[in-house]
């Protein structure tokens, strides 16, 4: 009974863990990153791929704008 329980513990573990590495950044959003996944998402419709990358940079630099790191010489 024990056994079971430590098996299910870790294999719960395990898919938590490919769970959280599969879910990407923001930070990794750069605009090829945008444009790619647009391209991935819409490859004939070219005005919602527009409309994509367009709200996938402003979500990134919005999150850019949020996570600024403050220098204390620097900008």
């Amino acid at each position: 009974m024990l056994k079971k329980v430590f098996l299910a513990a870790a294999a719960s573990l395990i898919l938590a863990g490919a769970t959280v590495t599969v879910s990407p950044a923001p930070a990794f959003a750069c605009h090829s990153g945008c444009h790619k996944t647009a391209k991935a998402m819409y490859p004939k419709d070219r005005k919602a791929r527009h409309a994509y990358v367009k709200a996938c940079k402003a979500k990134y630099k919005a999150w850019k704008k949020a996570h600024k790191k403050h220098h204390l010489f620097g900008k």
